[in-house]
């Protein structure tokens, strides 16, 4: 790694060839290659779509950005073909403990896969810079996609048929006009700023400082986090594991502090070898500070202009939601986008994805400012009552769910979803609006069966329809057991699944014009859908 200004640099991949003073036709420009504007270029690249990918900066940056990624992050690149390599990358982990003050051991520790027998892990954690790289060997294979490195949106208009961008290079203007503009380009998104669109929200005040350093420890692959630690009394601290026996140390600092003194070498040492041992050598690999906010666009689609991760929403890293939500999103987008492209679907699919993303968002936000102000009480009263429900947590297993010390991502549920069909009978299983849960299927899986499609799950139900997979148990001899749990799956029935994984409709007793009706619904034609 080498230092760039004030920017570690991870990897340098230097500026791609300018385009002074042209113009061009692209079908869909991606301003952004973090790992939400990679992951959608693969997806809709994988789909045979022209992709375009700006990136203003010329490196891949080794700074302290994401590291956990969830199961459904899994899950989602799995359809694309990367997610083993970041598996065997990263570090396994679904072991959480907390802490206590003083204690030793831990007033209580939690599992983040409790449903076994799925194919991916319940987190990983890999550093921001491995998983970018990941995504990029992946888009390599892709002729179609073009990423420019040292490429600057600058210029954005919008018209009824499709958006003109000015973009900036070391020599010079030029000018695309493309169908699709997508941003996600961060959380001070210059497409946003462009457009001149509001971003709205809680700011909050206390400063945590991040310590990522290096040591050689046997130690095991779980998230360790304490409450008011004698280390850092009146504070919080996070430990993780990651890659290259590198560690990822997060401690509270309060509001009202000097951040460049923070960061100075004689401020982190006493907080790390408290946390660690006074014995244990390590060195740095990266010290800042941070604050943070829970804020988000009242829409994410403006126009021709669409907008995905940190660029259309931001939390708090507690819970690991940030990225992992960006993700979603661009699992959302990718597939109405490319029913839309390939005229199998009308605008009113693709509004539904700001329907659903903004869900996403809300829910990340709720969790992420409930874990904050667990976390950081502002009260005294507050503290007392936080304080009370640790001490019942180390006790009773009924108040441990009341205990925030940052609840992780999953996968968020669409309940009024307008794609979905409602039950008509009593089900147990994933209803209409879920995410689907992975189980064994014959000698693979479920969500690999289903990937990037429409999908019908039936036991016993044969039905032959356009533009759906049928995946019958029947055909699959081994694992039968878990599934039909699983899914409540009695004999005759059967479920719909949408490109994305999430159950669009499921009945006891199907019929070719009940599947066809929630298909077209799925695909917002008929007026189960919403209008454009």
């Amino acid at each position: 790694m080498k230092r760039m200004g004030t920017i570690t640099v991870w990897r340098d991949i230097g500026a791609s060839p300018d385009r002074n003073g042209s113009t061009e036709r692209r079908s869909v420009v991606i301003v952004g290659a973090g790992p939400v504007g990679l992951t959608l270029a693969l997806a809709l690249g994988r789909r045979g779509h022209d992709v375009l990918v700006l990136e203003k900066r010329t490196f891949i940056a080794a700074a302290s950005k994401a590291i956990c990624f969830s199961k459904r992050s899994l899950d989602i690149w799995d359809t694309l073909g990367v997610a083993d390599t970041m598996v065997e990358r990263g570090v396994i982990w679904n072991v959480g403990k907390v802490f206590w003050g003083a204690r030793p051991t831990p007033i209580y520790q939690f599992d983040t896969a409790p449903i076994k027998d799925q194919r991916m892990p319940g987190f990983i954690n890999l550093q921001q810079y491995h998983c970018e790289e990941i995504l990029l060997h992946g888009l390599a294979a892709l002729p179609n996609v073009e990423l420019r490195w040292g490429h600057e949106l600058t210029g954005v208009q919008r018209s009824e048929d499709q958006v003109s961008a000015e973009v900036a290079t070391p020599g010079g203007q030029y000018h695309i006009e493309a169908e699709w503009l997508i941003a996600c380009d961060g959380a001070k998104s210059p497409a946003r700023e462009l457009l001149g669109l509001p971003f709205d929200g809680r700011v909050f005040e206390d400063n945590f400082l991040i310590a990522d350093v290096k040591f050689k420890e046997e130690r095991p692959s779980e998230r360790w986090f304490w409450f008011d630690p004698a280390f850092n009394p009146g504070q919080s601290a996070l430990l993780h594991k990651q890659p290259d026996d590198v560690w990822r140390l997060d401690f509270q600092l309060g509001p009202g502090i000097d951040k460049q003194a923070c960061v100075r070498p004689e401020a982190v040492e006493p907080l790390v070898r408290g946390l660690l041992g006074p014995d244990v050598e390590f060195q740095e690999e990266w010290y800042s500070v941070y604050n943070f906010q829970c804020r988000r666009m009242e829409r994410f689609i403006h126009g021709r202009v669409i907008f995905a991760g940190d660029s259309a929403h931001l939390v708090s890293p507690f819970g690991a939601r940030g990225c992992n939500g960006g993700v979603a999103d661009a699992d959302n987008l990718a597939w109405k986008l490319d029913l839309l492209l390939r005229g199998k679907a009308s605008v009113a699919l693709l509004e539904t994805y700001n329907t659903e993303a903004i869900a996403i968002a809300d829910e990340n936000i709720l969790n992420s400012t409930r874990s904050t102000d667990f976390i950081t009480p502002k009260s005294q009263a507050s503290r007392v009552l936080r304080d009370a429900v640790l001490q019942l947590a180390e006790q009773h297993a009924f108040a441990r769910p009341f205990v925030n010390s940052g609840r992780l991502s999953t996968a968020v549920a669409f309940a009024n979803s307008p794609l979905s069909t409602p039950d008509e009978d009593e089900w147990n299983g994933v209803p209409p609006g879920g995410a689907a849960t992975d189980a064994p299927l014959g000698g693979g899986w479920l969500l690999q069966a289903l990937a990037g499609q429409f999908g019908l799950l039936s036991d016993n139900f044969d039905a032959e329809i356009a533009g759906i997979k049928s995946v019958q148990l029947a055909k699959h001899t081994v694992h039968h057991g878990v599934l039909r749990k699983r899914y409540d799956l009695s004999d005759g029935a059967a479920y719909l699944f949408r490109p994305d994984q999430y159950v669009a409709a499921r009945w006891r007793q199907p019929n070719r014009e009940k599947v066809l009706a929630a298909l077209h619904r799925a695909q917002a034609r008929n007026s189960g859908g919403v209008k454009p």
